[in-house]
């Protein structure tokens, strides 16, 4: 649940670096401005190393795999079990084991989501960084041809 919102919350940001508006100050034509555009699509590229159509298709964010308490659970009951048999009662060690499993991966599972969405956080940190670094680069290269940039 709690994964689901900071996926949102990252997903915003990352559409929130928007390519800026470039308003043709000096009554370019919407064919200069497009000329433009790309030229400095690529200047802006090439200056920067970051290709805008790359970032975009970056992997979608990681998800935390399911099923860790019921492997907990079952590796517990397993090991429950064998302690059980050698105490007389193989399935009150197991029924045991199976508790004390299903806890661990409980905690195994928990752990793996803060790990998950850290690292989607800091994606998506890296690829608005590398945006704003492309977009900074993209708005001089307008500005020199004569644009109001936004």
């Amino acid at each position: 649940m709690v994964l689901g919102a900071a996926i949102a919350v990252v997903a915003a940001g990352v559409q929130a670096q928007s390519k800026p508006v470039a308003y043709p100050a000096k009554g370019q034509s919407a064919q200069q401005q497009s000329k433009d555009d790309g030229e400095c699509y690529s200047w802006a590229k090439q200056q920067t190393g970051i290709d805008p159509a790359v970032v975009a298709q970056a992997p979608p964010q990681q998800q935390a795999q399911g099923g860790q308490r019921v492997q907990g659970a079952a590796r517990g009951a397993a090991g429950g079990a064998v302690v059980g048999a050698i105490a007389g009662d193989a399935g009150k060690g197991a029924a045991a084991g199976a508790a004390v499993g299903t806890m661990a991966g409980g905690s195994r599972n928990r752990q793996e989501r803060r790990n998950v969405q850290a690292a989607n956080e800091q994606n998506a940190a890296s690829q608005q960084q590398a945006m704003g670094s492309y977009y900074q680069a993209w708005k001089a290269c307008m500005g020199g041809k004569g644009y109001t940039v936004q």
